[in-house]
């Protein structure tokens, strides 16, 4: 029989644990909070586990399905947004459009590289909060203008230079909360542009200052088709949080298009803790407002735009089977145009961060040159490279899509069904209302 050792610090000891609840995550933003006194700020979107479309798979044509040929059968790609109401509906060649990005947030050289790069992949590209810059109304062949409720750099004359409207209500990333623009990004021609004064931190209003409720987006929703003589589509943008009853009362109110930012969208700047727990999941956000419309009348009359991201072909293929006519894209955009490149490697490094987790966007350092006002770093984007990335980008993501919807023996994009889905998770299937895979079961709808 062993001794045992007289000294405790002699015993055998268990390997230490980590908590599952006070990670080192959790652990560190504790004392960074406890030394600070104030919240995290930061940009991008919910970095936690989320479900999202890499839970559900397509089931190919065999016997039972026929599938197209190839490239030599045609599979259409082409959407028309805003025919409900407006008399100068736009028609683009991919379902795949560019989320509202704001000049403040981004570098002109940025804005310049997304509107020529949708431009080429015959797509539309979407102005963000501050007004609209001249990079980016003269490279962009189709151009949202968003409407917010901050009303910074918005005039009329802007409003009939677009070939659109989006009243913006919220975003995925923070439904509920106002933009940020901190002070060392407000130059003097984003603070000339906003009517502010250069270096203060700008903080958006959560709400539109002019109307409370369905009813008076209603009235606005009539007075901006009046401002534009009723050429331009009217879209409603909602953060995903109730999207049966958002998308429902956005269509009532007028809209021609609804467009709806899931949580995995992203933002300029915001609170880190209202990035990762206000909101819910882009997969969970679907098919509720694909109901709404399916209940009024409207679907395929009232366009559905999803965001929030969106990364690849495939889940572009993914939302459209769900029931939306397009998809608009902003994270995955910008590292198309260089975001978080490695080739900065050095500078992440020196900034306290790395290539692919660098997301200290308000504080206008970027090293790629993308979300910055600094003149040394804006100009190393190089807007008409940017743009070819970016338009290569596109077309890929139109290309998957394409390849699986003929796969799926579809001649068009908007002919891909839920019946072409199953899911991989017991949360997919019930979010997205379509069989977990080998069995025929809808959790919440076909019983147990």
């Amino acid at each position: 029989m062993a001794e045992t050792p007289k000294d405790p610090r002699d015993l055998p000891r268990t390997k230490p644990r980590f908590s599952a609840t006070y990670t080192p995550d959790v652990m560190s933003e504790i004392r960074r909070a406890a030394a600070t006194g104030i919240y995290d700020i930061r940009g991008a979107g919910a970095k936690r586990p989320l479900p999202h479309f890499d839970d559900l798979l397509f089931l190919g044509a065999s016997i039972s399905r026929y599938p197209l040929e190839g490239y030599r059968e045609r599979c259409g790609t082409e959407v028309v947004l805003g025919n409900r109401f407006a008399s100068k509906p736009i028609t683009l060649k991919t379902p795949v459009t560019i989320a509202g990005m704001s000049f403040g947030s981004l570098s002109g050289q940025a804005k310049e590289a997304l509107g020529r790069g949708a431009t080429l992949a015959g797509t539309s590209t979407t102005t963000g909060d501050g007004g609209m810059t001249q990079e980016e109304r003269g490279h962009s062949q189709t151009l949202v203008y968003q409407y917010l409720p901050s009303r910074y750099g918005m005039n009329p004359d802007d409003l009939r230079r677009a070939d659109a409207i989006e009243v913006v209500i919220g975003q995925g990333a923070k439904p509920g909360g106002g933009g940020m623009l901190l002070g060392q990004k407000i130059t003097e021609r984003v603070a000339g542009m906003r009517c502010l004064p250069p270096g203060i931190d700008q903080r958006s209003a959560c709400r539109h200052p002019d109307w409370t409720g369905p009813d008076d987006l209603e009235i606005k929703i009539e007075e901006l088709r009046e401002i534009t003589d009723g050429e331009k589509p009217i879209y409603v943008k909602v953060g995903a949080s109730r999207p049966y009853y958002d998308t429902a009362l956005a269509a009532k109110s007028g809209a021609d298009v609804v467009v709806l930012d899931g949580m995995q969208g992203g933002t300029a700047a915001t609170q880190d803790v209202f990035i990762e727990h206000v909101g819910i999941p882009t997969l969970a956000a679907i098919r509720p407002a694909v109901q709404a419309l399916r209940d009024l009348g409207l679907h395929r009359k009232v366009q559905l735009v999803v965001s929030g991201g969106i990364r690849s072909g495939a889940d572009v293929a993914k939302v459209l089977a769900l029931g939306a006519d397009a998809v608009a894209i902003g994270t995955a955009a910008l590292i198309a145009l260089g975001d978080n490149d490695p080739r900065w490697e050095a500078e992440y490094q020196a900034l306290g961060t790395t290539a692919g987790a660098y997301d200290d966007w308000h504080e206008g350092n970027d090293p790629a040159g993308i979300t910055t006002q600094r003149p040394e770093l804006a100009s190393r984007l190089d807007p008409v490279l940017a743009g070819r990335r970016l338009a290569n980008y596109l077309a890929v993501m139109t290309l998957e899509a394409q390849t699986i919807a003929r796969a799926c023996g579809k001649s068009h994009l908007h002919n891909l069904e839920p019946e072409d889905l199953v899911a991989l998770t017991i949360e997919a299937a019930a979010m997205a209302g379509v069989p977990l895979a080998g069995t025929e079961w809808v959790p919440g709808k076909t019983g147990f």
